[in-house]
């Protein structure tokens, strides 16, 4: 016989403890310990944000452990986070929120995020913490770092890319956060640099670079470049940059530079793909005392049959490289565009000699042979290339790699959903927060004793 539930009234009490609902190996029961002591360190920092007079405001530690939750369980929606925290008791529990306390409002979040949040760069010291709380626990070793950088594609459609001439920024709905950001940042940048003002800009969030890199696919987006210690892959250090390799590598400086200066940490190695292997980031690593297991960025060469400048044999010492027909090729030292320095044949050697068609077809009259003023910190990285250390690297390189593929797929972020290079910046730092605290977690969590037995029985 079927059964059939009896009665529908509710009982008037419960005896009912919050606590007793968290199983032991919940995700945050196990990064609870951490977010407490680190958030102890950025109330303090947060004080003087905060008048003494009005009414009391919303705990900042409140809305700091929802984030954490949101980005944790990809709730990057503030309106979706707050239903959840409404609803679900481990989120109530991480967030020391009892059954009758009161949610806050999402419209709050936008308030805070945007206003004292950003002002007092607590997600970057809360960051700094999580990562000081790994150091503490062993896991950052300070001898090989890996760098890499992902796209993650703007809050701004594709089908709306239009070039600086077209947008009318005085126009009131253009008087937007991430506008000004980007209109005060060329006014602060060199009149000089050449790549101050891009091509295509998206009127909604200009600050966003048009690339190909993502899904081979062209659209808006912002690179996030995390560096890593290999030997847990534990993010040191976190950066936001327009999706283009010229800003990612140049942050890469950034960080290096940052995490000795606030971790004192300094890697021997750095590891990384081709795109980090120019001769100008090649040399700044070797006068920073950094071997780079970088594979070097090669041209390739431009027609099938013809001599490439391998084939063109460079002398040290006397500063001068010698053509495959035995002839030279001399310098003025001139320095071209900052990078190169030519080399030149005379064209008394090059007009009756016959392999000119191999080396220098009509109607060039010499050959010119350009060598990067880096060129001996690019000779350096070659010569590495085939050593045991830098092929563990390579394979260590892979961990950044599943840093970015953890994050779109278990935490659901492959789109921004705050505009401008700051909500990017606050984005991001969020994101590595959350995955230091499960790395840290997985790492120094271990079953209470009960439960050890019942996984033994």
């Amino acid at each position: 016989m079927m059964g059939r539930q009896a009665g529908d009234q509710s009982r008037f009490l419960y005896l009912f403890n919050l606590e007793d609902r968290v199983p032991p190996n919940h995700l945050l029961r196990r990064i609870n310990p951490t977010v407490t002591q680190v958030l102890v360190e950025v109330r303090e920092k947060l004080r003087p944000l905060y008048s003494e007079i009005g009414r009391p405001s919303i705990d900042p530690e409140l809305m700091l452990r929802m984030l954490i939750v949101g980005y944790c369980y990809g709730l990057r929606s503030e309106r979706r986070l707050c239903e959840e925290v409404e609803l679900h008791l481990a989120y109530r529990w991480f967030c020391r929120l009892d059954l009758e306390d009161k949610v806050p409002d999402h419209s709050t979040f936008s308030v805070n995020r945007h206003g004292r949040f950003r002002d007092g760069d607590i997600f970057r010291q809360l960051f700094e913490a999580v990562v000081r709380a790994c150091m503490n626990a062993g896991l950052v070793k300070g001898e090989g770092f890996a760098v890499d950088a992902s796209v993650i594609e703007a809050d701004a459609s594709r089908y709306h890319a239009k070039t600086p001439d077209e947008i009318d920024w005085s126009e009131p709905k253009r008087q937007t956060r991430a506008v000004t950001e980007f209109l005060s940042a060329l006014d602060d940048d060199d009149s000089n640099d050449e790549r101050k003002i891009p091509k295509v800009i998206s009127p909604a969030d200009p600050c966003s670079a048009w690339t190909a890199k993502a899904n081979k696919r062209v659209q808006f987006g912002y690179g996030l470049n995390y560096l890593i210690d290999i030997e847990n892959a534990v993010i040191v250090d976190v950066e936001a940059t327009p999706a283009r390799t010229y800003d990612e590598v140049a942050a890469t400086k950034t960080m290096i530079e940052r995490t000795e200066e606030r971790l004192d940490l300094k890697p021997s190695r750095l590891a990384a793909d081709t795109a980090y292997g120019t001769g100008a980031f090649l040399g700044w690593l070797i006068g920073a005392s950094i071997t780079p297991h970088i594979p070097v960025w090669e041209r390739p060469d431009r027609t099938k049959g013809m001599f490439s400048r391998y084939d063109f044999v460079f002398d040290k010492e006397k500063n001068e490289y010698t053509c495959p027909n035995g002839k030279t090729l001399r310098t003025t030292g001139e320095v071209y565009k900052g990078r190169t320095i030519r080399y030149r044949s005379s064209t008394f050697d090059c007009r009756p000699c016959p392999l000119k068609s191999k080396c220098c077809p009509n109607p060039s009259p010499n050959k010119i042979v350009t060598r990067d003023v880096n060129e001996r910190a690019r000779d350096y990285a070659r010569s590495l290339k085939d050593t045991t250390e830098f092929e563990r690297s390579r394979n260590e390189r892979k961990r950044v790699e599943m840093r970015f593929a953890h994050l779109k797929t278990h935490h659901r972020f492959e789109r921004m959903r705050l505009r401008g290079l700051s909500g990017a910046r606050d984005e991001f730092h969020l994101a590595a927060i959350v995955q230091n605290l499960k790395t840290l977690a997985n790492h120094i969590w271990r079953p209470p004793p009960n439960m050890s037995a019942a996984y033994t029985a």
